[in-house]
């Protein structure tokens, strides 16, 4: 990743002019950021969210307001209601942007600063790019302590904000004006990197953000950060030649970096020429089209019974953009071939070499063309027993889809699968269907059929309840002509509804469905499988035991949403819920589909049950029948456990 200046002029204050404010000159600084990337540029920042308090109203906040409001300011403003909820909408805008746009988001010090810590986490485990300008405790000390101020009786120089130094790629207090200066070019750096990005903090002492310094003109010239295609090196890439050559039942796991690199078309030519099979990872689903005749779906604890079955017998996996995750490996137990080998094609050599694989460092996209240019010339291809066995899982897995997906009755209540069925239905190729968290996470990297790259949005590196509906904010405005689906299930709901506020405020026509199941209905069905039987998970009154199994609560989350000034669209049947479907798909302002799903243990159908395991550990002693039962399963399942190096 290299930076230039494009014009030495650009963005230069007028005569006089140029003696700014820390937050005044930080505005002007941002503003003048681009990257560029196959010759396409981008704003760096393009805007920047914001609830302001004691700690950035007289800093960032007034240099805001003097800079400009509107889409024309030079550094738009959007108004935020909760602090980390800003945080998802920038990340989902980063992350519908291919990363090479970001936002900033600004807060007081305090709990506004704190609240930032969730997702700051998000967007550092995820590899999206976030810029926080949180305020910070006076540089000077005027009075110790002063409003917010954490007091740390062995380290004076602590504050609040030291609590996003592990959740952040890069940290940095600016504790003098001219120190904003290599602060604020490492934060972009940082930023631009494909390898090194996350969230980037600059922590801003309320007292500094207001003091004013003469700054050099070169600071506000315009700043190009381009962001690379590295290539393979070539002993690497011959080597990983031979291992593919070698492969008898070779197979492809997408991961996210296929959609951050838009490597589609090269993974998709891979597969033409080789017939290798496509997996993907819930960052990757979408690398291909679900009808490409290579593509055999999700991989993993969620993954298809053809994708799981395929990884248990591969000679050879090809990780492209992945981070192996414990879902996605069954937390070490899915590649049971004993000679089973690793090619990692990723631009991060930190991935490069887990799992004791071959390390092929190179853009995904200029590795799978380099890769796929030299299969071609030597004429690999897997055999076609091969091809036709997974071409038969394939089937089998659209007749598991298909009756999932129907409804048994028009006139009934749908199952949550039913309603991923009709939503389905509805749909084009140029929608974006999001989730995070709960049990829809495993339904939809199952059953979901992604027509395009960016439709399929599941953010699970950290799995955030709550991140559902402001990332729908953050694509909405990344991606203004595509209509937006946030699903989310009445827990997730009840999270972090307060962004409804600001879809409302702008005129985002941003789609909520909201899932009525009464409870949190994955770790009620987790907590039931590992022996905990689904203590604390209902959502119910008490009963007479004291035990959270009386009647379901008289919530009305529909009534919630149309308070905060969506449209709401109730359905109580499936027909209901195609038509409030299409309707909302149609609608110009935020609206919301609310459906009590059919929950009951006779409904069917249902989600397919999980195609591999995931370790979550089981109490080893109890003296409960359930907890017993289900320690014996784990030991089952931790026995076949490897560690590939």
């Amino acid at each position: 990743m290299t930076h230039e200046n494009t014009a030495a002029s650009a963005g230069r204050p007028q005569d006089g002019a140029h003696r700014l404010t820390v937050a005044q000159a930080l505005v002007r600084f941002l503003a003048a950021q681009y990257t560029e990337r196959d010759g396409r540029r981008e704003r760096l920042i393009e805007s920047c969210w914001g609830i302001f308090g004691h700690g950035n109203v007289a800093g960032i906040g007034q240099a805001l307001v003097e800079s400009g409001q509107g889409p024309d300011a030079a550094l738009p403003f959007h108004q935020g209601r909760n602090e980390q909820a800003m945080v998802h909408a920038a990340v989902a805008y980063a992350r519908q942007k291919d990363r090479l746009s970001a936002q900033a988001v600004t807060t007081s010090i305090g709990p506004g600063a704190t609240n930032l810590v969730t997702g700051a986490a998000l967007a550092t485990v995820n590899r999206l790019p976030v810029l926080l300008l949180p305020g910070d405790a006076f540089a000077t000390r005027p009075a110790d302590p002063v409003l917010q101020q954490l007091e740390h009786p062995g380290a004076g120089d602590v504050s609040v904000n030291d609590a996003l130094r592990p959740v952040s790629r890069y940290f940095d207090r600016v504790h003098r004006p001219e120190a904003l200066v290599p602060a604020a070019m490492q934060a972009m750096r940082v930023l631009a990197d494909p390898v090194e990005t996350g969230a980037v903090t600059l922590a801003l002492p309320q007292d500094v953000q207001a003091e004013a310094f003469d700054w050099p003109e070169a600071f506000f010239a315009e700043r190009v950060w381009r962001v690379p295609r590295p290539a393979p090196e070539p002993g690497a890439l011959a080597e990983a030649v031979r291992a593919v050559r070698a492969a008898r039942r070779p197979l492809i796991i997408a991961g996210g970096g296929v959609h951050h690199s838009r490597a589609g078309a090269a993974l998709a030519a891979l597969a033409d020429a080789t017939g290798i099979p496509v997996a993907t990872t819930q960052a990757g689903k979408g690398a291909l089209r679900h009808d490409h005749p290579c593509e055999v779906g999700g991989i993993g604890h969620t993954g298809t019974a053809v994708a799981d079955d395929l990884a248990r017998r591969a000679d050879l996996v090809i990780g492209v953009g992945t981070r192996y995750t414990d879902f996605t490996t069954a937390s070490g137990t899915l590649f049971a071939e004993p000679g089973v080998r690793f090619l990692n094609l990723t631009i991060s050599p930190f991935d490069a070499h887990k799992m004791g694989g071959l390390p092929l460092v190179a853009d995904a996209r200029a590795g799978l063309e380099a890769l796929g240019e030299m299969l071609r010339a030597a004429g690999y291809a897997v055999d076609a027993a091969y091809r036709e066995a997974y071409a038969e899982g394939r089937l089998r897995w659209a007749r598991v889809t298909d009756a999932a997906f129907a409804p048994a009755s028009e006139a009934a209540r749908p199952t949550q699968t039913q309603v991923l069925g009709a939503l389905d239905a509805v749909v084009g190729d140029e929608d974006v269907v999001i989730n995070a968290a709960g049990s829809l996470p495993g339904d939809l990297h199952k059953l979901w059929r992604a027509r395009s790259p960016r439709q399929y949005h599941l953010e699970y590196g950290y799995s955030c309840m709550g991140y559902e509906i402001p990332a729908a904010i953050g694509v909405r405005l990344a991606a203004p002509d595509r209509p937006v689906w946030a699903l989310v299930g009445d827990g997730t709901y009840l999270m972090m509804p307060t962004e409804i506020v600001t879809a409302v405020q702008e005129g985002l026509a941003i789609n909520v469905v909201i899932l009525q199941n009464h409870g949190y209905a994955s770790i009620g069905g987790l907590s039931e499988e590992t022996g905990a039987e689904r203590f604390g998970t209902a959502y119910r009154y008490r009963a007479a035991d004291g035990s959270y199994t009386g009647e379901p609560l008289p919530v009305d989350l529909a009534a919630n949403a149309a308070s905060l000034g969506m449209e709401v669209l109730r359905a109580e049947s499936y027909a209901q819920l195609r038509a409030a479907l299409a309707t909302a798909r149609a609608s110009t302002r935020p609206t919301c589909v609310y459906v009590e799903t059919d929950a009951s243990s006779g409904a069917a159908p249902t989600a397919p049950a999980a195609q591999a395991w995931w370790d979550v550990p089981v109490a080893e002693t109890s003296t409960r029948d359930a907890a017993r039962k289900a320690r014996e399963e784990y030991e089952r399942h931790a026995a076949t456990r490897r560690r590939h190096l």
